[in-house]
């Protein structure tokens, strides 16, 4: 979306917004579009494209006809906006509330719920003040989606458009072609499930996101409906959890401690299939063939697969894509100047959102220092001002200058006096209402929220707020983020407010050692419902996280929390911390799997015409990015520096010997 069409749609919407009995096409295309050029097939279809954008936006553009008159003449139609349907319902917030609904609008982690979920925040935020909150001490908990597959199909669902994918069937374990009507995504059993209706088999189905084995593809020009009385919830408690199964494991002796810990009969067992020299044979208990498989494949040649044959072909298949992806030719591609963090897509549609949300927060908020608001807002104070620039250009075409936005910002506090009638946020998009509502949702059973009801009062609130929206919003069902290990988080988050230090017993996978160490407690923070705590390690003077259920001993040891460490990193808390001293490693990613630059805070990316990218990501530890490229299972692979490149390559060779032999 060029600028000039970002000024088009604004000055579309106060026409729309400021007319009593609507304007026809050809006003429309006079005074808004300015234009006499071209057809009048191409200006209708603009002009359709437009209007999709500004619904996209929450606006709701009525069609009006005369009596009698069809609405396929663009002679006798009208189009108008009404001012109050669409505009977000004042709600009153106490500060209990608050807390809550800021800790569901930092769940998801990053992508396009993360996004939602903060405009959502700041079109609350515009219509008044936020109250003085205090989040529990240290605690973040946070959804982790299900890489690119889950941001794609999420966009499709709230379009309502079919998705087509490639998917490895649990039945018969061989690849299919799939084309679904998404009607919800949940998550159960640690994993993310789409349901909907297949069309190829003519009913609905459910589908395992981790079982997708190619990109998803949107089929913007088909819609659907999906049944009115659908409930992803109560579909997620129809699913049957898949029965327990053993597994048999050759480990190499002496290493991969965590894996030997859940040997159901311990380290070493006699009987058929007896391992070669040096490894020892194990015994694992197991639900899912490809979630164990994604483990194995990261231990390479530490760990092979021996029974069932269906969790060693997993397992094989995994690396041999990823030994194939890291022998294919190198792309050319080029990195952009500035050193950031990849980029979304969408960021013209993002502004023009943005200065939707401006408007309103301003007149709510006078007076403000331009950097507070560039802050309030996620952007620099450049990309402030342009956002500026184009709204005091803005207005009612053909008008007086009182018909345009008056905004002043010259000795860098903003003042707007003319706003419009827009002093009243737009109501939730789809995707808005289901970041906050489901995030919500999802705090059910994490302890020490704040009392007094304030989570399901919120909720209520938010519901009547986002009316048709946030039923729509039930299409998503998170996963449940209370910590299986309740006395351990109890014990940190109390250190965390008592500032106190811990003496650690822990279970390094990387090290594959059993480490006690003194820590410096800072916060605690999940990935669905998997819990971390970040702390300052005394073992080895810096930033450390630790998963809670790799700890087998945790006590205060007396000693009160050191100054040197301080979680300042904003939220959310970082999984990996670099250090100047890193290894800086160039890594290509498929499209299926570039959602992995965000996870390890990518410094550069260049886009690649297939729909991956190239990034640059600093690594503190490069001896296991082999294990890295094995998971992954041929959604990423090194180009650099050459010796990691390399390392990985053989790697990868010697764990396909290992299942040749």
């Amino acid at each position: 979306m060029s600028v000039s069409r970002t000024e088009r749609l604004l000055n579309l919407l106060f026409a729309l917004l400021n007319t009593r009995y609507g304007l026809r096409r050809s006003e429309l295309r006079d005074k808004v579009y300015r234009d006499t050029s071209g057809s009048d097939v191409a200006f209708g279809r603009m002009f359709e494209r437009d209007k999709n954008d500004l619904r996209a936006m929450g606006f709701d553009v009525e069609t009006l006809t005369d009596l009698g008159w069809s609405e396929d003449d663009p002679a006798t139609t009208r189009y108008r906006i009404g001012k109050e349907s669409n505009r977000l319902p004042d709600l009153q917030l106490g500060p209990e509330e608050w807390t809550v609904l800021l800790l569901a609008s930092q769940l998801w982690e990053r992508a396009a719920l993360g996004t939602a979920a903060q405009s959502a925040l700041r079109k609350l935020q515009a219509s008044g003040r936020l109250a003085e909150v205090e989040l529990p001490a240290g605690v973040q908990p946070r959804i982790k989606p299900a890489g690119q597959a889950f941001d794609d199909i999420v966009a499709a669902m709230h379009a309502r458009h079919p998705v087509a994918f490639t998917y490895l069937a649990g039945s018969t374990g061989k690849e299919e072609e799939r084309t679904v009507e998404p009607w919800g995504l949940g998550s159960r059993f640690g994993q993310w499930y789409l349901m909907g209706y297949d069309r190829a088999r003519k009913a609905a189905r459910h589908f395992r996101l981790s079982r997708l084995t190619s990109a998803v593809t949107t089929l913007a020009r088909e819609q659907y409906e999906p049944p009115a009385d659908f409930s992803i919830r109560a579909a997620l408690d129809r699913l049957p959890e898949l029965p327990l199964r053993a597994a048999v494991v050759h480990v190499r002796q002496g290493r991969l401690l965590a894996l030997r810990r859940r040997s159901v009969e311990g380290a070493r067992h006699p009987g058929p299939g007896q391992p070669a020299d040096g490894y020892d044979r194990l015994v694992l208990e197991y639900r899912d063939p490809e979630v164990l498989a994604e483990e194995l494949a990261s231990y390479g040649p530490d760990a092979v697969a021996v029974e069932p044959v269906e969790l060693a072909g997993a397992v094989r298949r995994r690396m041999q894509a990823a030994a194939d992806f890291s022998a294919a030719p190198v792309p050319a591609y080029a990195f952009t100047d500035a050193r950031t963090r990849t980029a979304r897509k969408g960021t013209s549609e993002d502004q023009l959102k943005r200065m939707l949300q401006l408007v309103p927060f301003l007149v709510h908020n006078q007076g403000l220092h331009i950097q507070d608001v560039a802050h309030h807002f996620g952007v620099t104070r450049e990309e402030l001002e342009a956002d500026l620039r184009i709204l005091i250009c803005s207005g009612l075409p053909e008008g007086y200058p009182d018909d345009l936005l008056d905004i002043q910002w010259e000795d860098d506090h903003v003042f707007i006096t003319q706003d419009l009638d827009l002093k009243k946020p737009v109501r939730f998009t789809v995707a808005e209402a289901c970041a906050l509502l489901t995030g919500l949702e999802t705090l059910n059973g994490l302890p020490d929220l704040p009392g007094g009801g304030a989570l399901e009062s919120v909720t209520l609130k938010l519901l009547a707020a986002a009316g048709e929206e946030g039923l729509r919003a039930a299409s998503i069902a998170g996963p449940q983020v209370a910590p299986a290990d309740a006395a351990t988080h109890a014990t940190v988050r109390q250190a965390i407010e008592s500032r106190s230090q811990l003496r650690l017993t822990y279970l390094s996978p990387q090290r594959d050692a059993v480490t006690e160490r003194d820590v410096d407690p800072l916060r605690l923070y999940s990935l669905d419902n998997t819990w971390y705590f970040e702390a300052w390690c005394h073992m080895v003077d810096g930033l450390r996280n630790f998963r809670l259920d790799r700890i087998q001993d945790v006590r205060p040891n007396g000693a009160p929390s050191g100054l040197h460490g301080s979680a300042e990193g904003g939220v959310p808390a970082k999984l990996f911390t670099a250090n100047d001293d890193d290894t800086t490693v160039t890594v290509q990613l498929t499209r299926q799997g570039r959602g992995l630059a965000e996870d390890y805070y990518a410094e550069r990316t260049a886009e690649l015409p297939d729909g991956g990218l190239v990034a640059q990501i600093r690594f503190g530890n490069t001896a296991w990015l082999p294990m890295f490229v094995a998971q992954h299972g041929g959604a990423a692979r090194i180009l650099a520096p050459s010796e990691v490149a390399d390392a990985a390559r053989d790697w990868l060779a010697a764990s396909l010997d290992r299942y040749a032999g």
